[in-house]
């Protein structure tokens, strides 16, 4: 597979694993819309091929975003139409942010055993969704959207909590398996137990369960300066296929 199919079928996957409450096409363009919870989930993605003029997208699209109250934001990676858009949209004053790297792992030589602390669901449960909430700081307001994302998942996933003698929550993060490609998402460990090798823990069980249900693969997005985590996922064998970044515009 070349870059930019690669890049296309990364993309598409990962608004599949978290999709947005609401979606509108336009013109090869894909506009997300999620109550302004997370950019990804409020973005516009230029991955298809375009025919109307950019400044009529860019218009059009600037209207929509403004009637539902959210900024207008792109999410780019250097396969995207028009080619020059990221220029486009610089020299017309949408700032850079959230540089992005987008990883990848075989699965090829993962072999983990089931660890006796790991609590793994194919269904969302409070306990986890409640831990994921808290580990990750969702804003209250911003938990029902959130929960009605993670419930419209159309893909298999897994829910993992890594949990202490005490059942207290070590880690958790979720997978989304699709087309034998493993997502993995929201991956947090407690901060009162960080440095004991639980992220790791919770890494390899998801990666486990993925290669166990049919995957070949498994794809990530780690945010470029988050070095901790890179460092993590590089030890797990990850290396970076391409980056995405945002481009955006304020609505006020």
């Amino acid at each position: 597979m070349d870059q930019n199919a690669c890049i296309q079928k990364i993309e598409e996957l990962s608004m599949n694993a978290l999709p947005s409450l609401q979606t509108v096409l336009f013109d090869g363009w894909i506009l997300r819309f999620s109550n302004g919870y997370a950019k990804r989930a409020n973005s516009i993605n230029p991955i298809y091929f375009s025919i109307v003029k950019i400044e009529k997208k860019l218009n059009r699209v600037e209207q929509i975003y403004r009637k539902e109250n959210l900024d207008v934001v792109f999410k780019l990676t250097s396969y995207v139409h028009p080619v020059d858009l990221d220029k486009t949209l610089s020299d017309k004053g949408y700032t850079f942010a959230g540089l992005t790297s987008v990883q990848l792992l075989s699965l090829d030589d993962i072999n983990v055993s089931r660890s006796a602390n790991s609590i793994i669901s194919r269904r969302l449960s409070d306990d986890w969704y409640t831990k994921c909430c808290l580990l990750n700081n969702v804003k209250e307001q911003d938990q029902p959207t959130l929960r009605t994302i993670l419930e419209n998942i159309l893909a298999d996933v897994c829910f993992v909590r890594l949990v202490s003698e005490n059942q207290e929550t070590l880690a958790c993060g979720m997978a989304v398996l699709e087309d034998q490609y493993l997502g993995l998402f929201d991956i947090v460990t407690n901060p009162e137990f960080r440095n004991k090798g639980h992220g790791q823990q919770l890494m390899l069980t998801l990666l486990q369960w993925g290669k166990d249900n049919g995957a070949d693969q498994a794809y990530l997005q780690v945010i470029s300066d988050n070095t901790p985590a890179r460092n993590l996922y590089a030890k797990l064998g990850f290396k970076e296929t391409y980056k995405y970044w945002y481009r955006i515009k304020n609505h006020r």
